[in-house]
């Protein structure tokens, strides 16, 4: 019997792994997905969320506690536990170090990284290349690590974890770490939190810009376990990406992220948001569910020449055309409303000093929806248009947890069992996204989780790393 299962294999369960085997216990970590596609969604992950009072390595100027959690309240709405987060936004300030250790580098953020260079570290290599580190700091440490060892079940005594199972395999340990990931990859669930509407379920029409492994069968299993269950189903990292994407795995670079600088218009060739009501990387995460909220679950990002070279391109090209006339005409929507749309924008754009560097003055009067800012008049040709598509990475219904990262039971929290990752997220997201937040969640709650399940079995808890927990 090991004394920690880690059950996932993405940047939380990582974590946890090597916390627990710093601490001096015995892990042992099942990994869904077979050794090529390990990592979960953590292997299209670029960077992480950074608390800092002072400029730090990688990182300029500063950004302090309050700003991140400001930051964050915001895309929320209010929809998150202000201690669960506030411990975040802390961890968050320390953990570089013990990445590095483990094989992580970093690098200053590329030039135009959409305003990030203030608050987000950049992985050297990207999320692939961390996950990669990971593992081999963790087999060289002694973890031991088994691939297609998807579990679908947990043997409970109470609130108690006694044992794991893989179909008719049982897999006893004093103590386990919950990282399995949402359910992103199960359409049936999604289509039962996203519903119908005119007869047709809207998640038929999603993307999984994620990993194709996250069924949510643990989590599932978890919340009819009893375990206390957090979030809303419906919610999720949910961004507007190429709807020429692949179903699975597309990742950062199926995003267009081309929204601020242009218009979006829905399958009725209508403009449905403000595009330019904050900066990008504070408002990518909600367009996807925009799309989703827009008849057949589709839209179109319009800009003219003057935005190329001002956004990290996508993969794929844009449609091209000479004209307003001919861009319509190309991606099929109705001609005179595209054209009338588009013209009643520009007439509506007063143009200032554009920067899409701050929150500029340029914007629109007089028609609705606004364009708060970087409001400029699509003009010069040639005309882009990119069609998008919900991509969704993480879904937020997770299991609810305490600073100790305990799963809990009627509001009880177990002695041995933990959770880490998308399957707790939802204690800090309600809704909305900031980018970089996701790891920032992972690497805290994998860390703790980690360390109180070796407490748990048994093994003395590490304080060298700023995360010691005494136990509820």
């Amino acid at each position: 019997m090991v004394d920690v299962l880690v059950i996932g294999g993405g940047n939380a369960a990582l974590c946890a792994a090597l916390m627990a085997r710093e601490a001096g216990a015995s892990v042992l970590l099942l990994e869904a997905s077979p050794r090529e596609w390990r990592g979960g969604n953590t292997q299209h992950t670029r960077n992480l969320r950074c608390m800092h009072d002072g400029p730090q390595d990688v990182l300029v100027d500063a950004y302090p506690e309050e700003e991140y959690w400001q930051d964050l309240l915001k895309v929320t709405g209010g929809q998150t536990d202000e201690k669960l987060a506030r411990l975040v936004i802390r961890a968050s300030s320390n953990c570089r170090d013990w990445m590095r250790r483990h094989g992580v580098h970093f690098q200053p953020p590329l030039s135009g990284a959409l305003h990030v260079a203030r608050t987000n570290a950049f992985f050297m290599g990207g999320g692939k290349a961390l996950v990669n580190a990971y593992y081999r700091s963790a087999e060289a440490l002694g973890v031991q690590i088994r691939y297609n060892a998807p579990v679908d079940a947990i043997e409970l005594d109470g609130e108690r974890f006694v044992a794991a199972r893989i179909g008719d395999e049982r897999i006893a340990a004093r103590s386990c770490v919950l990282a399995a990931g949402g359910f992103e990859s199960n359409r049936a669930w999604l289509r039962e939190a996203w519903g119908q509407v005119n007869g047709e379920w809207v998640a038929d029409n999603f993307l999984i810009r994620g990993t194709r492994f996250n069924m949510g069968v643990l989590l599932k299993f978890m919340i009819k376990a009893g375990a206390d269950a957090i979030g809303d189903p419906s919610q999720s990292h949910c961004v507007a990406i190429d709807a020429r994407a692949p179903l699975y795995d597309g990742g950062i670079c199926t995003r267009v992220d081309c929204v601020s600088l242009g218009v979006v218009l829905n399958r009725n060739a209508e403009r449905f948001y403000d595009e330019g009501e904050d900066f990008w990387p504070k408002r990518y995460a909600i367009w996807g569910r925009l799309v989703a909220q827009q008849p057949g679950q589709i839209g179109y990002s319009i800009i003219d020449s003057k935005a190329i070279g001002r956004f990290m391109p996508p993969v794929f090209p844009g449609i091209q055309a000479d004209t307003l006339a001919e861009l319509a005409q190309a991606t099929g929507l109705d001609v005179p409303t595209f054209v009338r749309t588009i013209e009643t924008y520009n007439a509506a754009c007063r143009v200032g000093t554009f920067d899409h560097a701050v929150l500029d003055d340029c914007h629109t009067e007089g028609i609705a929806p606004a364009k708060s800012h970087w409001a400029r008049p699509i003009d010069t040709p040639p005309f882009y248009a990119y069609a998008l598509r919900p991509g969704i990475t993480f879904t937020y219904l997770g299991l609810k947890t305490n600073e100790q990262a305990a799963v809990h039971f009627d509001g009880k929290p177990s002695p041995n069992l933990f959770v880490a990752g998308e399957m707790m997220a939802g204690n800090v997201l309600g809704k909305g996204y900031t980018a970089g937040v996701g790891m920032s969640i992972g690497t805290a709650f994998g860390r703790i989780a980690g360390t109180q399940a070796a407490r748990s079995a048994g093994q003395p808890a590490t304080t060298s790393h700023g995360v010691s927990h005494a136990v509820a």
